[in-house]
Formats: structure tokens, sequence, C-alpha cells
């Protein structure tokens, strides 16, 4: 198991080095965009490319963010402009306040946290909720983790090639949900088809794939979607 020295290596090479790994993601952070209501305050934990902050103050939603790596929330303070709105931290420790936040926004974030993390987290959110506020994003859908095991040929340690730690299905997600104390409002397996492709053939095929990501066909490598509120 990584520990979080470990964990932090990762995400930064991703965050700043790899950046190009997020352009799958656009379907997936538009759907999680076009659901936030003008105004809301939201909190975005784990800001991957920064593209979902980017589409967030587009549509005119205040957008917060917290992420370990100071690199990545430096250009969401210079590009973005958003100031104290982009902080460094961790999800377990969130440097926020009380009922603050309309909705919290984790997304393709809660499988890279080990257990202990993992309920801290989601106790650090409940509180940072406003009361009947939302929290929502997605993991990977019943992911075997060790199909993406790889191993350092330096040390020999294996590791999850992306840092995951935890695999999800419905039942696993919902009762670690309601075990922290949120209420459950959707949780479906799906997947995020680019539409805008133009053309019958690739229209057809998104189609394919959204039925298929709906049947948790792992194909597809569908995610696992939750809406819950405090």
């Amino acid at each position: 198991m990584l520990n979080q020295t470990q964990q932090d290596m990762i995400w930064e090479h991703m965050q700043n080095h790899a950046r190009d790994v997020f352009d799958l993601s656009y379907s997936r952070l538009r759907y999680l965009v076009d659901k936030c209501k003008l105004g809301d305050r939201v909190l975005n934990i784990g800001v991957g490319s920064g593209e979902l902050e980017r589409m967030l103050k587009e549509r005119g939603v205040e957008v917060w963010s917290l992420d370990p790596n100071e690199e990545s929330i430096a250009r969401l303070q210079n590009e973005l402009e958003m100031g104290n709105r982009a902080a460094q931290g961790y999800s377990q420790s969130i440097p926020f306040l009380d009922e603050y936040f309309d909705k919290v926004i984790m997304t393709e974030v809660l499988e890279h946290l080990p257990d202990d993390i993992l309920n801290a987290t989601l106790d650090e959110i409940f509180r940072v909720l406003k009361t009947g506020g939302i929290f929502t994003g997605t993991v990977p859908y019943r992911e075997n983790l060790r199909d993406n095991n790889v191993i350092c040929p330096h040390c020999q340690e294996q590791f999850h090639r992306w840092g995951h730690q935890q695999s999800f299905d419905k039942i696993s997600l919902r009762n670690l949900l309601v075990f922290n104390g949120f209420i459950i409002d959707k949780l479906y397996p799906r997947s995020f088809p680019d539409f805008r492709r133009r053309g019958i053939k690739l229209f057809i095929k998104s189609v394919f794939r959204y039925v298929l990501g709906r049947m948790g066909e792992p194909l597809v490598g569908p995610n696992l979607y939750f809406v819950s509120h405090k």
C-alpha cells in the first residue's frame, strides 16, 4: 500500500508533467458541471488538470478547490485568478469553514484513499456542507486493482499505476456514504461518452458505450456515479 508521500509523487507527476492523461475526462467533467446551479458555492477536491474549475467558472459557479499539490494550486490561483479559493491541503483536514458549501465534488479521487483517510475525508465533507448540501462525484466501477499493478524497477515494490487503493461497487459505496451520514439520491454505473463527435457512426458508438456503461460492462471501463446529500 502506498504511503502519503508516494501518493503525492504520483499526483505531482500526473497533474504537472502528464496532464494530457486528463484529456479523456471532458465529458465526465462536463456532466458534473451541468448539474451545478448558477451562483452555487462548490468545492472540488482533487483538481487534476484544472479543467473542472475552468468549466465551473465559465458557468457562473463560485468554485473553490483543494489539492495536495502546491504547483497545481498555484496554477489555479494564477491562471483562473482563484486566490485563496484554491488551497493546498488534504481532504482529511479541509481548511474551510463549517457548513460553507452548497456542493462538494470528488471525481475519481476516493479510490486513492486508504480506509482511515477515506472515512476522515467523508467526515470533513459532511462538516463543510450546508444542511441539504450535495456531495457528488465518480469512482471507477468494480475495478480489479491487481490488473493495474506495476513494479518499481529500482525497489521491486508493487503498486497501482495510478495509486488506487480502493475498489467500489454499488453496495460498498452506498454503505460507505450511509455510514458517514449521507443520504443517497443516485448511485449507478455509467460511462461518459463524448457526444460532440460528428458523424452517425461515432454517434452510434457513443450510444453503445453509454448503454454498456449503464449495464456496468467492464469493456467500456464504467464509472460509478453518485449523488448524495447531508
